[in-house]
């Protein structure tokens, strides 16, 4: 059933079903695939059915085929761009010390100096 789909073949093929963890696509009359949640579209799907329908044409990537247990790995995200990275990481960070010199003027000061402080105040 399975022996005539290879790794890394794109077809086309039809949802026929829906579940909470993927897309089940008819690849031909007798073999189905799955489209795993996770291989539906970069980024994170809270619910398949924003993206897809059963009877939807979908062009798919086949990531593996299981032949002892007749299954086929599908991707519709793997024929996709993948998004521009995030403009909001790509300035460096600042180490915690650079942060804090920035933000407090005196630094930390030791538990041992902070200490004497406290006793000083509370007058023991």
């Amino acid at each position: 059933m399975t022996g005539k789909y290879e790794a890394g073949e794109e077809l086309s093929g039809t949802v026929t079903g829906i579940q909470p963890y993927g897309a089940f696509v008819a690849l031909d009359e007798s073999t189905q695939g799955l489209v795993h949640i996770s291989e539906i579209t970069y980024g994170f799907v809270k619910d398949i059915h924003e993206h897809l329908s059963v009877g939807q044409q979908v062009t798919v990537k086949v990531l593996e085929v299981d032949e002892t247990d007749n299954k086929i790995s599908l991707s519709i995200r793997a024929l996709q761009e993948p998004p521009a990275p995030s403009k909001k990481f790509t300035r460096p960070r600042k180490s915690l010390q650079e942060r804090v010199d920035e933000h407090d003027e005196k630094g930390f000061n030791s538990l041992k100096d902070k200490l004497r402080d406290w006793i000083d105040k509370s007058g023991y």
